[in-house]
């Protein structure tokens, strides 16, 4: 567990490691999840006139699974923060994920996907995409949640170049711009995304949420990466 613990070090503090990990993990479950147990049921259409006169471009899937580069680095980054912080955020990241849980049980949407026709690479990779994703889930939208968490958990920190925190804001709006003319979501998904990413970050920040996260991942951490006797491996909060 010794090496496996100074592979990990070298990426990110193994605080860090965990609650990266089990938000990937409950992020998978919640979506996988629901699509199991609702995806038979009745499904609202929230769609709205707006929605309708914006253009499918299927190139724009480029951008839809580029992102998954982007959160991975952005969460990464996040993870590399000074204990507190690390804890305050995937504490939000795991409410946000609770609370896109009650709306897809509680209230199914669904939108109108285009019928595709036409051959060539991306309406192809777009029929795939629709083939193994069906249209359930859609509000909040995860993939929205995620790329805005990527760019407020950067937001104004010290550490994090200006010109990188620009670039994954731009990255989170072209994300939101990719989920609309994919049809993968319409306008009020990414509402529902951005507002819930930003409350649930506050409420990670502002309340005894993040200390309790804290303390439960403090003991899978130590059992997990026990401290070797005679040693103690110094955090970033006691350096």
């Amino acid at each position: 567990m010794d090496k496996i613990r100074k592979i990990i070090t070298r990426i990110m503090p193994d605080y860090g490691f965990l609650p990266v990990v089990c938000a990937f993990m409950f992020n998978n479950v919640v979506y996988g999840g629901s699509k199991l147990v609702a995806g038979s049921w009745y499904h609202h259409n929230i769609e709205s006139d707006l929605d309708q006169k914006i253009p499918f471009v299927p190139e724009t899937l480029v951008i839809y699974f580029g992102c998954y580069l982007f959160w991975f680095v952005n969460y990464i980054l996040i993870a590399k923060q000074d204990k507190k912080s690390v804890y305050q955020f995937f504490a939000g990241d795991f409410l946000s994920r609770c609370v896109c849980l009650f709306f897809y049980l509680i209230y199914p949407t669904t939108n109108t996907r285009p019928v595709i026709t036409e051959v060539g690479f991306w309406n192809s990779a777009m029929s795939w995409l629709y083939s193994i994703d069906s249209a359930s889930n859609l509000f909040p939208s995860i993939h929205c949640l995620v790329s805005w968490f990527c760019f407020i958990g950067i937001r104004g920190k010290k550490g994090i170049p200006l010109w990188y925190q620009t670039f994954s804001c731009i990255m989170a709006i072209s994300v939101f711009i990719s989920t609309l003319t994919t049809k993968q979501h319409v306008l009020v998904d990414i509402a529902g995304g951005v507002i819930l990413a930003e409350v649930c970050f506050r409420l990670g920040r502002c309340t005894k949420i993040a200390e309790t996260y804290g303390r439960v991942f403090e003991r899978a951490t130590a059992w997990l990466f026990p401290e070797p006797k005679g040693k103690k491996i110094i955090s970033k909060d006691e350096g």
